[in-house]
């Protein structure tokens, strides 16, 4: 959970503190510092409403639990977060290139209007995009105690690292392009969301919500127990150990949705989503790349008129 809520939390704060410190850059660039503090301002105000949204979570979360609805609530919370955590991977993938861009420019119309309300409620919604986020993620890898991921190692380490990152970053000592550190971060993130597809799909075969053509494709527990529960199990019935420990299955279950004995149906949905991962990556890349072949030809039918 620790190592989820480091990865979930960095990646986060991290796109939150980029865009904010460009947006402050900028208005410092352009002699507009009076307007820094309704930046900070909307980003404050929408970190509160992060902790707030984080608090009401909690109490639904409660309130299905007390009906005995909760693991209903916890599937679709995986499922939701799965979709999510996807969507934030390929937002970024195409726009971190023109983010500079984009913020700046509607920096510009705000100045040019004298729009204040503006620039704090842009400011206040693209922190709490973040925010909102981040709750929804913690509470699929916790199962619903978003105060356990809160108070963790992991999202207080993700927070500090993603506020070094983007100090540097604007320092100018960090010279990695934000497209590339985005695809870094983004490819853990892909992993962490199937691991959340395949065990929410495992939740509701256990609830008979979906049955199963085939419940255990594989049976892995003699080399690595998905929990020490099951190693303890093995133990006993066959009289030897497996050869890796349940603690490190447990911690791979937690991060990527490991399962030593998993159903045909999981199997495929893991498969399945990362062909449509690769699907959907080669359509985005297909335009790009004509771009790139076209801009080429061009330069090259240009070079002889310009002799």
């Amino acid at each position: 959970m620790e190592i989820q809520a480091l990865l979930i939390t960095f990646r986060e704060v991290l796109e939150a503190l980029l865009i904010v410190g460009i947006i402050t850059t900028y208005l410092k660039r352009v002699n507009q510092k009076q307007y820094t503090k309704y930046v900070w301002l909307g980003a404050g105000l929408a970190v509160l409403a992060s902790f707030g949204a984080a608090l009401l979570f909690q109490v639904v979360f409660t309130g299905f639990a007390a009906m005995g609805s909760e693991m209903y609530l916890k599937i679709g919370i995986m499922l939701v977060s799965t979709v999510l955590l996807t969507q934030m991977v390929f937002w970024m993938a195409s726009h971190a290139r023109d983010l500079k861009g984009n913020m700046e420019g509607k920096m510009n119309k705000f100045i040019t209007t004298g729009n204040v309300v503006g620039m704090v409620i842009h400011s206040f919604l693209v922190v709490l995009r973040e925010g909102i986020e981040t709750v929804f993620f913690f509470a699929a890898i916790t199962g619903g105690n978003i105060g356990a991921a809160m108070q963790g190692w992991g999202a207080i380490t993700g927070v500090i690292i993603a506020a070094v990152v983007s100090y540097f970053f604007f320092k100018g000592t960090m010279r990695i392009p934000l497209s590339t550190f985005f695809k870094l971060t983004g490819a853990f993130i892909i992993l962490i969301s199937a691991g959340l597809l395949v065990q929410a799909i495992s939740m509701m075969q256990d609830l008979n919500i979906i049955g199963s053509v085939i419940p255990h494709v594989y049976d892995l527990t003699w080399f690595l127990p998905e929990h020490p529960i099951d190693y303890s199990h093995y133990l006993r019935d066959h009289g030897t150990a497996p050869l890796i420990s349940g603690d490190i299955g447990i911690f791979l279950k937690a991060l990527f949705g490991y399962s030593s004995m998993p159903s045909i149906e999981e199997v495929l949905a893991y498969i399945g989503y990362f062909v449509v991962i690769l699907l959907l990556t080669s359509s985005k890349n297909a335009p790009v790349k004509a771009k790139k072949e076209e801009a080429a030809k061009s330069a090259k039918l240009l070079k002889p008129q310009a002799k």
